[in-house]
């Protein structure tokens, strides 16, 4: 195989690998050869995950660890840098969480909540990578963002923010460490076939509304968000970095309905279900 197109040597860092859209970027990883380990906040998760990708013969391990608490960050990265002889090649930080309301009813614990998972442990884990990432002579970070951080959609304010952050930082991050050999894109998914994707996807009035503005005319599948996110990190995409990459099927550049808008006028329960279970990256 092409060098260009192998990641066989290298080493990666997948936050939030055991389902949804991290379970499919450790799969395309590991497809490409690159040895992986993963984190998870479920151990049930993981566990049956790790099970899987024995099976399928690739090389990962897990850890438990919930990137919102700044401990657990470095000691997974103490792990990482163990495991991997203190060199790490690829940082894929991809746990996110939403929690979708009207911005004036958002309360402190909201915003911390989000800020500190989304945007905190993102800049955390990767100021903890930096040393193993420069010590690889070949590092790429990729932060798994969505279109809320590039147009306005409706999955909430502070969840916006925090992905536009996020889009941001990998930047400035892509500009600041270029001369160590580091690169840093941010790539955007709107709505994925996430199991939770696909619980929201079967309330009619959201899907319509999200297909109707999307060209492709479809919600998109998590290994569609996965293969750009291995694609960037291979050493094809060499010259690429900086950028903010959306996978939404055109959704962010299609104009014809500027008046587009999806206002959360669900009954109390799905509202209720949206905050309780949106932790997993993938809608928006």
């Amino acid at each position: 195989m092409d060098s260009r197109w192998s990641l066989r040597g290298m080493t990666a860092l997948v936050t939030g690998g055991a389902r949804g859209i991290g379970h499919a970027i450790v799969e395309e990883l590991a497809g490409f050869g690159a040895r992986i380990h993963t984190c998870d906040k479920s151990e049930v998760h993981l566990n049956q995950s790790l099970r899987e990708w024995k099976e399928k013969g690739f090389q990962v391990s897990g850890s438990v660890c919930d990137v919102s608490s700044r401990p657990q960050r470095e000691k997974l990265m103490h792990t990482v840098s163990s495991l991997f002889g203190g060199k790490l090649n690829i940082l894929i930080n991809n746990v996110g969480i939403c929690v979708t309301k009207p911005t004036v009813e958002y309360t402190a614990e909201d915003y911390s909540l989000q800020m500190t998972t989304n945007l905190e442990s993102t800049f955390h884990l990767s100021q903890l990578g930096h040393p193993l990432l420069k010590a690889s002579g070949y590092g790429s970070i990729v932060l798994v963002t969505s279109i809320g951080g590039v147009v306005s959609v409706p999955s909430g304010s502070i969840c916006g923010a925090s992905k536009g952050a996020m889009n941001q930082l990998a930047r400035n991050l892509a500009c600041e460490w270029a001369s160590e050999g580091i690169r840093a894109n941010a790539v955007a998914p709107s709505l994925v076939l996430t199991p939770l994707g696909q619980y929201i996807a079967s309330h009619k009035n959201l899907q319509e509304g999200i297909e109707s503005r999307t060209p492709l005319g479809r919600t998109g599948e998590p290994k569609e968000v996965a293969a750009l996110v291995t694609f960037l990190c291979l050493p094809a995409a060499s010259y690429i970095t900086g950028q903010t990459i959306c996978v939404d099927g055109g959704f962010t550049v299609n104009v014809k309905d500027l008046t587009f808008s999806l206002r959360f006028d669900l009954d109390e329960g799905f509202k209720s279900h949206l905050v309780r279970e949106f932790v997993r990256p993938g809608f928006w």
